[in-house]
Formats: structure tokens, C-alpha cells, sequence
């Protein structure tokens, strides 16, 4: 089932709030990096007036164009595309930082934020076992669950399975790469990153 109640859900959906709420007022600039079909993209243009999306999978990046809306959409790879450093409001990712280098992939959201600016990243990364089984099995429960009663969306995006950074190597990254930074695991087989890049 792809939609239920008229709303599409699946994993990444759900934590998309997560990223809208992180929006600082007054945000200008936004760049939703790996956007796909632009729903998160769509998302923060409801809060921030300019909106890029860049994505590598063509398709993904021609079906958010045919979307109606002003968002600019960009095919192309993120960590070489000619973005201005500290030129955006808000860097946003969902499950995007497991298709690149991750290390790369914050140090460029790092560097393309403006002081004051936000990073908000929710991801994927590989369990340890066995230790993560428990944790595992309660997030497919909990995931079925939601299925049930909201149906499930299917993006149009590639997949990339299994992540190549386990959590506690996510988190270290994080901690390294982003000083400061909240990192937080979720039930239903994600993590999140919020920052916010210090005005000094």
C-alpha cells in the first residue's frame, strides 16, 4: 500500500518533523542534500524562502520537478557541486549520508552552513550484533505498526544496504566532525543529528 488517509509514511517520513522543527527562525537559505523527490524539500519551503535541492538520481530530481512550487532543484553530487561556503540557513539530510564518504559528507554540510546556520541529518547506519538485536527487533515491531495503520510509501530513490558506518562510529563522527552536536538513536532504525554551527 503506498499511501493511506491521503499521506504518505515510511521510515524516513516519520522523522522528517524532526528536521522541520530544527529550522531556526528567521532561515533564508535552505539545502536539502540527497532531496530525491523533493518532499522534504517542499517541507522546509512551508518555513524558509529559498529552498535548493540537489540530488544525483535524475529521475528522483525530474519527478520533484514536476511538483509545482518555486524550490530550486540541482542533479548533481553534492560534495563537488560549486555551492558558495557558508551560503545556506539550514543544511538538511534523510537517509543520505550512507550513499558518500560520511566524514566527507559532514564536512561539507559544515562548510556550506553560515555561522548560526543549522545541520539536521537523519540517517542510516549498520547494527552491531548482537548487542543492537534487541533494540533491532522492537524498531521492526514498532515499524509495522505504523505500516499497518498508515500504509507504506516506496521512494523512488536507490537504495544503498547494508549502511557502511555502524552507530557508534556515527556518533563518534558526529562528535568529531560537528563539536556540540546532538546525536540521537531512534526507535525505528535511524539516527538524527542537530547542530548548530557557532557564530565564532
Amino acid at each position: 500500500m503506498a499511501v493511506k488517509n491521503g499521506k504518505r509514511w515510511n521510515h524516513n517520513i516519520h522523522y522528517h518533523p524532526r528536521i522541520l522543527r530544527a529550522v531556526p527562525a528567521g532561515a533564508r537559505r535552505a539545502l536539502d542534500v540527497g532531496c530525491g523527490e523533493g518532499m522534504l524539500a517542499r517541507g522546509l519551503r512551508q518555513a524558509v524562502p529559498h529552498v535548493t535541492g540537489i540530488d544525483l538520481h535524475a529521475p528522483s530530481v525530474d519527478q520533484a520537478r514536476g511538483h509545482p512550487g518555486d524550490i530550486e532543484y540541482v542533479q548533481g553530487d553534492f560534495l563537488t557541486h560549486p555551492f558558495e561556503p557558508a551560503s545556506f540557513d539550514v543544511v538538511a539530510s534523510v537517509a543520505t549520508l550512507h550513499h558518500m564518504d560520511a566524514a566527507a559528507g559532514l564536512s561539507r554540510m559544515r562548510e556550506l552552513l553560515r555561522p548560526g546556520g543549522v545541520l539536521a541529518v537523519v540517517g542510516l547506519a549498520r547494527s552491531v550484533m548482537p548487542g543492537d538485536l534487541p533494540r533491532d527487533l522492537a524498531g521492526v515491531a514498532a515499524g509495522l505498526l505504523h505500516r499497518a495503520v498508515k500504509g507504506h510509501w516506496e521512494h523512488p530513490s536507490p537504495m544503498v544496504w547494508p549502511p557502511p558506518v555502524t552507530y557508534p562510529q556515527m556518533r563518534a563522527l558526529a562528535t568529531e566532525i560537528l563539536p556540540g552536536s546532538r546525536y540521537r538513536r531512534h526507535l525505528l532504525l535511524r539516527y538524527s543529528i542537530i547542530w548548530r554551527k557557532p557564530q565564532h
